[in-house]
């Protein structure tokens, strides 16, 4: 099953067996420094490329947020239409890009929805983000943190078919391992966030609950 062309594909990331072993050496330097702090990120590798080494090595799950103190996530149901999101849980991505938009995107200032994810297809990243188009219009974006949690009592959501989604949910409490401070200008997708309007996006998926992301025609 392919995806529309408007689902962003990730960057290409670097091939250098010298950089992967420099992450590595990064993240062992910020798992030992622990979570009460973000760690010193010296390396000139973009951040998306370490977080995403990170993920791509399963050993952790990744969650952005706005809030940079946070001691221990607990389990929560948040208003999601679909069972797994929906679920009473602590939610983080097996994806390094898709938890910096959570955590760049301020919205405690500004009234926005959300309708954005990450898959794997045919072993690809793709990614769709969108927010209220008047909310995009203000440029809401803040630095934020993205923490990186083990990924022991995590379950990723089911694929459907050939479309394996990144959401991974714990039903236990979990405590971060590390954390990263990142800023908008680290997000690789900055400039291709899409603008909704929400009353559109509820019509849409109501007329059409399994047409994620309701895309507008053209």
């Amino acid at each position: 099953m392919s995806l529309p062309d408007f689902w962003l594909r990730r960057p290409a990331m670097p091939a250098s067996a010298a950089l992967r072993e420099r992450f590595d050496a990064t993240l062992d330097e910020a798992l030992a420094a622990g979570p009460d702090r973000p760690f010193d990120y010296r390396l000139d590798a973009p951040k998306w490329q370490f977080l995403c080494h990170a993920a791509d090595r399963a050993d952790f799950v990744l969650h952005g947020s706005g809030d940079s103190g946070i001691t221990e996530f607990v389990p929560r149901q948040p208003p999601d239409i679909t069972d797994f999101g929906s679920r009473h849980a602590v939610f983080a991505a097996a994806d390094g890009i898709w938890p910096m938009f959570y955590a760049i995107l301020d919205r405690d200032s500004l009234p926005v929805s959300m309708c954005n994810a990450c898959v794997r297809a045919g072993g690809e990243a793709r990614y769709h983000f969108s927010i209220s188009a008047p909310a995009l219009a203000r440029r809401p974006w803040r630095t934020g943190t993205v923490y990186l949690l083990p990924s022991a009592t995590f379950e990723l959501e089911p694929a459907d078919g050939e479309i394996r989604p990144t959401q991974a949910a714990s039903p236990v409490p979990v405590r971060p391992v590390a954390k990263l401070t990142v800023r908008p200008e680290d997000f690789p997708f900055l400039h291709d966030v899409h603008g909704h309007q929400d009353e559109e996006l509820l019509a849409r998926a109501a007329a059409a609950p399994d047409g994620f992301p309701w895309h507008e025609p053209g």
